[in-house]
């Protein structure tokens, strides 16, 4: 959540961060209000308690008449003190309710506007001219039915639609991407994770994940828990309620990821660009606020290492102010190219949340001054379906086989990949 006091001193700047977001401006101005309200009836409540210590000690040096009267008056009190107090949690209720409607303050270097509004950072790795090599390249389905790699058939018949087995070399090729992730990430200083891929309601509210995304969330209503979207959420809450030491703090967690894909009817149906389950390796950080903005650059470098390392043609984008998710003040995104579909999609992202997620778990750090809420930043080092597609696309060859990156050769004990 925000910080409070930034509300309280420039509601100004609050403001504008919704509007560049393209959210609820007049929910600002409601919280406002319900954070007056609340914390007017915390000083009437902590004013009735002050007096109600004060009587009880006159109570217990009273006599007599004396002390029959003022016990009748401690126990009107004790009435007025239980309704204060119940105000006053009613009041902080409602205005938690208004503050958790509020996105995280965005970082004004961001590209203003929607999704299409983004800025193109760099663009690393130059796509193949399949023409002047002599055919036209297959999608990924196709290539992946060639090398019994991808069954999106069967998955339809078992599970629906957006599903899908790897089998065969397209199996192999998740474990290849998963550990060489892994060992990276490792030699980066990242502590692997597995972590639990269902969580109880404080985990995905605390990382924002019940706002405006939570149409494609899974909820398990019989049990009041959620399958997590992204190993994020359970990373994030890893730490909840604690006081941390020894910044900065990163773990890369491998996991399951679920997702309804809710607001995407009739985009990506053909293929696993977009799907309802795939794992991903995701990195995760904790640093000092003063630390968030260096460490976003570093999770980007990482992020791009790999990348370079899948021998992919990509871009890396600023992600404009209204296509930001809630926790987010700045994304950076890596897109790859994809042949067949003649453009660049997204395969990585990472996202500085500064504070907001921390308030939230109340997760903090001691330093001298005291304990402070930590900062929080996430980034994809690898998402398996997306990263297969791209790896099959872009090292195909005219025969439906299909080119090692050298980095994976050594997991995969191949250098290419031909039909059995």
């Amino acid at each position: 959540m925000i910080d409070l006091k930034v509300l309280r001193e420039n509601p100004d700047v609050v403001r504008n961060s919704q509007k560049l977001r393209g959210e609820d401006v007049a929910v600002v101005d409601q919280l406002i209000a319900a954070d007056a309200a609340a914390r007017t009836a915390l000083t009437e409540f902590e004013s009735l308690r002050a007096e109600q210590n004060v009587l009880s000690k006159s109570v217990g040096s009273a006599k007599g008449d004396e002390k029959t009267a003022l016990l009748e008056k401690a126990k009107e009190l004790a009435t007025r003190v239980k309704a204060a107090d119940a105000k006053r949690a009613e009041l902080e209720e409602i205005a938690k309710l208004f503050v958790l409607q509020i996105s995280n303050l965005i970082d004004l270097d961001a590209p203003v506007g929607g999704e299409a509004d983004f800025k193109v950072i760099e663009e690393i790795g130059k796509p193949r001219d399949f023409k002047s090599e002599g055919f036209e390249p297959k999608d990924h389905v196709e290539l992946g039915k060639i090398l019994k790699a991808i069954d999106t058939e069967r998955g339809a018949k078992v599970s629906g639609a957006r599903s899908y087995y790897l089998t065969g070399y397209g199996a192999l090729l998740e474990f290849a991407l998963v550990q060489y992730a892994i060992s990276q990430a490792t030699k980066a200083g990242f502590i692997p994770v597995i972590p639990p891929v269902i969580v109880k309601p404080p985990a995905m509210e605390g990382t924002g994940f019940l706002g405006q995304a939570a149409e494609n969330v899974y909820h398990l209503a019989a049990d009041e828990m959620y399958l997590v979207g992204t190993s994020e959420v359970p990373l994030a809450a890893y730490h909840m309620d604690e006081i941390i030491d020894n910044l900065p703090i990163r773990y890369a967690g491998y996991s399951s990821c679920f997702r309804r894909e809710a607001g995407s009817y009739g985009k990506d149906t053909r293929g696993i660009i977009r799907v309802h389950q795939f794992d991903k390796v995701e990195m995760f950080s904790y640093v000092k606020p003063e630390d968030a903005r260096a460490e976003h650059l570093r999770l980007l470098e990482w992020e791009k290492d790999f990348l370079k390392a899948m021998e992919i043609p990509f871009r890396v984008i600023d992600v404009a102010s209204g296509d930001l998710g809630s926790s987010a003040i700045r994304k950076f995104d890596c897109e790859a190219w994809i042949p067949t579909q003649n453009a660049y999609r997204e395969v990585t992202s990472t996202s500085n949340c500064t504070e907001f997620q921390s308030r939230r778990l109340n997760i903090r750090f001691r330093d001298e001054t005291g304990t402070k809420p930590v900062a929080t930043l996430n980034g994809t080092l690898v998402a398996v379906p997306r990263m297969i597609v791209a790896i099959l696309e872009n090292h195909q060859n005219a025969d439906g086989s299909v080119n090692v990156p050298k980095a994976l050769q050594p997991f995969l004990g191949v250098n290419k990949l031909v039909s059995a």
